[in-house]
């Protein structure tokens, strides 16, 4: 909500945080079947909902004018989308839009990276939970380990690009592999970051045991590495570490135990048109009216302050808070 006093391009909510941060999850589709994501079923088993690439341009612009300085395009996997570097291209050059980055599992990003690159993108986040390409196609029931590999390497000597990798840690499959993905630290300036599950994937492996929180990720990395220094970490990097002599860093992301929230700055529209102010916040305010309705600006803008003021501080547990939801439709 605006309050008095702030200018009219800031969103500010009710509890003084300037809404500046935007995740848009532009197509449910995926090219995985994630055992803590989606069920293993074909696409045409279900249906995908994909946004379309003009209006999700004007709707950026809306965004910008309103105080939106960071866009993140998500999925689904966003490189199934058929305009993505066009998206990328166009919310780079909207005024305001300060860095836009993308989220991937990587098997198409090969052939997408010199097009995005060109189109601006500042940065990328690789979702890659093992190194083993035997526990990578038992996780994504999908044989593309070999290309994922590929253009992870190829990242890591790209001039100029932000890259971050996402480690979803599952105890008793991944966790083992802590010290193999911290060793990717050593010569490259990236950041590794081990990820709590979420509880948001079809029904199918939450509350199996495979949960592997916060403080249990820490406790392992320490085992490992005891000369640990904490460094000030971005957003929802809660822990951040670097070790002595190595060019990157390390972070714990507790996405489900989320000592960050009091912090969000981030407000998310899903691949069917909704916004959402919280992941753990079961309402959402439909936008696809006033996108098909000859683009309704005031109406857009309307619903966008209506979010704002009904984000949470702390999005409370309540088990599975949006038990129909999995991560390709919410948006990573």
């Amino acid at each position: 909500m605006r309050q008095s006093g702030q200018s009219s391009s800031v969103m500010i909510d009710r509890f003084g945080r300037t809404i500046d941060y935007v995740r848009i999850a532009v197509t449910s589709a995926c090219n995985l079947r994630c055992t803590y994501c989606l069920k293993n079923e074909e696409e045409t088993d279900r249906q995908i909902d994909q946004l379309d690439a003009r209006q999700t341009a004007g709707l950026i612009g809306i965004l910008a004018e309103m105080g939106i300085r960071k866009v993140r395009f998500t999925g689904g996997e966003p490189l199934l989308h058929p305009n993505i570097v066009e998206l990328v291209q166009r919310a780079k050059a909207t005024p305001g839009i300060e860095t836009v980055r993308l989220t991937t599992n990587g098997i198409l990003l090969d052939r997408h990276l010199d097009a995005l690159i060109a189109a601006g993108l500042d940065g990328i986040n690789l979702s890659l939970d093992t190194l083993d390409p035997g526990k990578y196609l038992e996780i994504t029931r999908r044989d593309r380990f070999s290309s994922v590999r590929k253009v992870l390497d190829r990242l890591l000597v790209t001039p100029g690009m932000t890259v971050k990798l996402n480690v979803l840690m599952l105890r008793g499959i991944n966790n083992g592999e802590i010290p193999a993905f911290v060793e990717l630290t050593r010569e490259h300036g990236l950041t590794v970051r081990f990820m709590e599950l979420q509880p948001f994937d079809d029904q199918q492996i939450w509350r199996t045991g495979k949960f592997m929180g916060a403080e249990m990720i820490r406790e392992q990395l320490f085992t490992h590495y005891p000369e640990l220094e904490a460094i000030t970490g971005r957003d929802t990097e809660h822990y951040s570490f670097h070790l002595p002599g190595h060019k990157g860093s390390i972070a714990i992301i507790p996405a489900f135990s989320r000592n960050f929230c009091g912090s969000c700055t981030r407000l998310r529209i899903t691949a069917d048109n909704r916004i959402v102010s919280c992941l753990y916040h079961q309402e959402s305010i439909d936008l696809k009216p006033a996108m098909s309705e000859g683009f309704n600006a005031e109406e857009l803008r309307k619903r966008l302050l209506e979010a704002v003021a009904a984000k949470p501080k702390d999005g409370l547990h309540s088990g599975r808070s949006n038990a129909a939801s999995s991560m390709s439709r919410i948006g990573g």
